[in-house]
């Protein structure tokens, strides 16, 4: 990246979001554009949060007894084409292998939109009995969906790096049951290490993942008022089992199919992250995720700088139980090097220098709210774990904050109109759950059904588009 983040971010985030929302990702040294239009290339800072998510979310898969596994990229045209509701939705994303060198393969090859048609044909080999089950298998892996209207660095890309979680059960009560385990690892990750809070919620029969019954999902919003779809969770009944002939031998000796999940979270989550999080002056990223949580920077002149430099070294030394880095850089300011780190958005910035060494002290600068306060060099590390964690729980305080102001009701198809125009942001509305009344809706005003909440009470209520009893309330609103 030519000129780096030393030039800072121009664009303002309320002004200008998909122009500083970029700015950010490239000053940052986040991610780049890839040769390939809709590939991201991320860079070690970026993958580094990557990494904290993966670790983070495959330590709770095991502890809930999830395995991982791994299956190629290249699936063939037939398999995709067993379950006919799943290749249709995804036959205008699937990008093919036709040719090796100078031949034609015999069979069209897809690259991996998502796995379940090659690991069902497989799994089918693997499940005899009752005794077999359940099966919960995980893979980390990238995938390629190529077409998209509506492209977004990160947040809409045509290659992802993802979990795709498929579990396979003996009974549909045993499969149900997954639904808030699963999902519930997924909220402890986006809220307690993305620092980024969420609507829980069913989505409508048209958002359903394509083979699936039924569709859960985190709904996300950003600053510029649209909203979303975080990790998910899906419901496959028996519709892939029968496809591919997973069958098993229940307890009484009949014939079953299984009854399957799916899940995943994405690369996506760190678009959202940096989107809500950060500020005008650049990213702002969570200490839990940051690949740096604190940065030193020596203050020195010619006199004091073997001892200064001496000194931090020490002090370096003392955040041993942190990811801290030293910045030893002779060839920048201190102020050039406070705009860098705040354009990466590392967390926590220890200053130290020549007076700081002689009253054996130095200062912590919080990334998030600028906030600047001395500390004795005794008390360094346990000071610094203080205020990484407040900053954790300030960054998701603010996003809930922010979530809240931007959630707005609307009692009819002229206020959710206005809203959305006025406002944007995601809007509660009643609706009786027909397809033409959110069609009415989406003609009224645009957007669509986000989800449909599962922390709810079903009370009665009129729906704002046919008037008919609608005892739950639905999120509406415009989405990436």
């Amino acid at each position: 990246m030519s000129g780096g983040n030393q030039e800072g971010v121009t664009a303002k985030k309320a002004e200008n979001f998909d122009e500083w929302y970029t700015q950010v990702i490239l000053k940052a040294e986040i991610a780049d554009y890839s040769p390939v239009s809709g590939c991201v290339v991320y860079r070690p800072s970026g993958y580094a949060i990557w990494e904290n998510i993966q670790r983070e979310t495959d330590r709770l898969f095991k502890e809930s007894g999830v395995l991982n596994t791994y299956f190629p990229l290249l699936i063939p045209e037939r398999l995709l084409k067993k379950e006919a509701e799943h290749v249709e939705g995804f036959a205008p994303e699937v990008a093919w292998v036709t040719e090796t060198g100078s031949s034609k393969i015999e069979e069209k090859l897809a690259i991996r939109p998502t796995s379940e048609s090659l690991m069902y044909e497989v799994v089918s080999r693997w499940i005899r009995s009752w005794r077999d089950l359940p099966l919960r298998l995980n893979q980390w892996n990238n995938v390629v969906r190529w077409e998209f209207k509506n492209p977004a660095f990160i947040l809409r890309s045509r290659e992802f790096l993802w979990n795709e979680g498929h579990s396979l059960y003996a009974t549909r009560e045993e499969a149900d049951a997954e639904r808030d385990q699963i999902l519930g690892i997924y909220r402890k990750v986006t809220e307690e290490w993305l620092a980024i809070p969420g609507y829980l919620g069913k989505k409508t029969r048209g958002e359903t993942f394509a083979g699936a019954e039924a569709t859960y999902s985190i709904e996300h919003l950003l600053p510029d008022g649209k909203a979303i779809q975080g990790p998910d969770w899906h419901s496959d009944g028996q519709n892939f089992s029968k496809a591919f002939g997973i069958v098993f031998i229940d307890k009484e000796g009949n014939k079953q199919w299984v009854y399957q999940n799916t899940w995943a979270i994405s690369t996506r989550e760190i678009g959202v992250m940096l989107a809500i999080h950060g500020d005008d002056r650049g990213a702002v990223v969570p200490p839990r995720l940051s690949a740096v949580q604190v940065v030193v920077v020596p203050i020195v002149n010619d006199e004091s700088k073997g001892a200064v430099l001496e000194g931090a070294r020490k002090l370096l030394e003392s955040l041993a139980g942190f990811r801290a880095k030293l910045d030893e850089r002779d060839n920048l300011t201190p102020g050039r090097k406070f705009n860098e780190w705040e354009v990466k958005g590392v967390p926590l910035r220890v200053e130290f220098g020549p007076r700081d060494m002689r009253e054996g002290q130095a200062v912590l600068v919080r990334r998030d709210t600028g906030g600047k306060r001395t500390v004795k060099l005794g008390s360094l590390a346990a000071e610094v774990g203080r205020e990484l964690d407040d900053i954790q729980a300030n960054l998701l305080r603010k996003a809930s904050e922010a979530l809240q102001a931007g959630t707005h009701d609307a009692s009819s198809l002229a206020q959710l109109k206005e809203v959305l125009a006025a406002e944007g942001g995601i809007v509660r509305v009643r609706w009786c759950g027909d397809g033409s009344c959110e069609a009415k809706m989406k003609e009224s005003a645009g957007g669509k059904v986000l989800s449909v909440p599962l922390d709810q009470k079903r009370e009665s209520g009129a729906c704002i588009a046919c008037g008919k009893d609608a005892p739950s309330v639905a999120l509406y609103g415009k989405s990436y």
